[in-house]
Order: C-alpha cells, then sequence, then structure tokens
C-alpha cells in the first residue's frame, strides 16, 4: 500500500483535525503523538492495545525456537556440562 499524506491544520487551542478518509483506515478515535525531534508522528492505539499485542512475540509459522524451546536446550547443555568429567591440573 502506497503511504497516504495529507496536510491538517492545528488551531490555536492545540487540536489537531485528523481527516476523515485516514481515520476511517485506521478504525480508531486515539492516536499516540511521537515526537522525534525532527518529525512528529501519529500512530493509532487499538481499542484493546493487549488484545492486539497477542501473539506479536510469536515465533513465525513455528520454525523459530520458542523461549520454553531456548530454555530447554539451556538445561540440556547445562546437564551435559555438569556430567563432564573436568580435566585437573
Amino acid at each position: 500500500m502506497l503511504p497516504l499524506m495529507r496536510q491538517a491544520t492545528i488551531s490555536k487551542g492545540g487540536q489537531v483535525s485528523i481527516p476523515a478518509e485516514v481515520r476511517h483506515r485506521w478504525g480508531t478515535n486515539r492516536v499516540l503523538v511521537d515526537d522525534r525531534g525532527s518529525e512528529l508522528v501519529f500512530r493509532p492505539i487499538p481499542e484493546d492495545p493487549i488484545g492486539a499485542a497477542r501473539g506479536a512475540l510469536r515465533a513465525n509459522g513455528g520454525d523459530e525456537p520458542t523461549t520454553a524451546d531456548a530454555r530447554q536446550q539451556t538445561r540440556q547443555e547445562e546437564r551435559e556440562t555438569a556430567a563432564t568429567p573436568r580435566a585437573t591440573r
């Protein structure tokens, strides 16, 4: 999708009117204002931020190891290391 750039006016009271086309596209009535120094970014806030974030950290397609897999592998390596006799000096 191509970026959609629209002009908005800031009122004397500091309010910004976001064009209807943009509001409808994002389907939200709340935004996060991100002041990045040289630019100002408005990002939509979902109605249910927790629900929107659910699954965001899940491994893609199940090919990548999960944290449980990594923990199990680390514990297995620790057991193997502990079972290996150490050389004496």
